[in-house]
């Protein structure tokens, strides 16, 4: 592989099994720097006020409550959302970038569109999750709900909300060009992922 840092980005809705397919790739290409935007969300959340920033003080698809006169709540208020969180993601992005470090991100926020896929010095290669079956998906909340704090119900209530933000984020990565990876088993997903970072670091050598 090339010198060039990698910036890698995850992204896909909630329950797609971003984090863990996230950590599986650091593991196997040796990178120590992995960072989720929800870490950036809670960061925000802890410098700036419900009134000054109303929609990082909800989930990503429940912030339609602080754009309730939308046209329509559910992406207007995850859009808001994730451009608020996206100025810490590029922050981090732009220092592990200065340092020379390879990086990757995993979020719902990564919305393709939203953030560059060409930056200089670096190989970005941006992906987003999916699952296309509905009780799949549900199926993820359970073992993503072990020893959370956060209750299954919570997810499983919203799941239409959450699927419908899912559709948002496909439609978005075909109209972007961004690679879909379906994720049938996080172990094919990372191996996909990889695959697909290691042929397009190939073709930037070649250049």
């Amino acid at each position: 592989m090339n010198d060039r840092p990698l910036v890698i980005l995850i992204g896909g809705a909630t329950g797609t099994g971003k984090s863990t397919v996230a950590t599986e790739i650091a593991y196997k290409l040796g990178i120590t720097r992995l960072t989720s935007t929800d870490s950036i969300r809670q960061t925000l959340r802890a410098f700036f006020s419900h009134e000054f920033m109303p929609t990082i003080h909800y989930s990503s698809f429940s912030a339609g409550e602080a754009v309730a006169d939308a046209d329509d709540p559910l992406v207007a208020g995850f859009l808001e959302q994730s451009r608020n969180v996206l100025v810490g993601v590029n922050a981090s992005i732009e220092r592990a970038l200065q340092e020379g470090w390879s990086i990757i991100f995993e979020g719902v926020h990564l919305v393709p569109g939203l953030l560059p896929t060409r930056m200089e010095g670096a190989l970005v290669c941006p992906f987003v999750l999916t699952i296309k079956d509905e009780d799949e998906h549900a199926r993820h909340f359970f073992s993503r709900n072990a020893g959370s704090e956060r209750p299954l119900t919570s997810y499983l209530d919203h799941l239409s909300d959450i699927r419908r933000l899912q559709t948002f984020l496909v439609e978005s990565a075909e109209r972007e060009g961004i690679p879909l990876i379906e994720n049938v088993s996080a172990e094919q997903a990372s191996a996909d992922v990889i695959e697909r970072v290691l042929s397009a670091a190939e073709r930037v050598e070649a250049l």
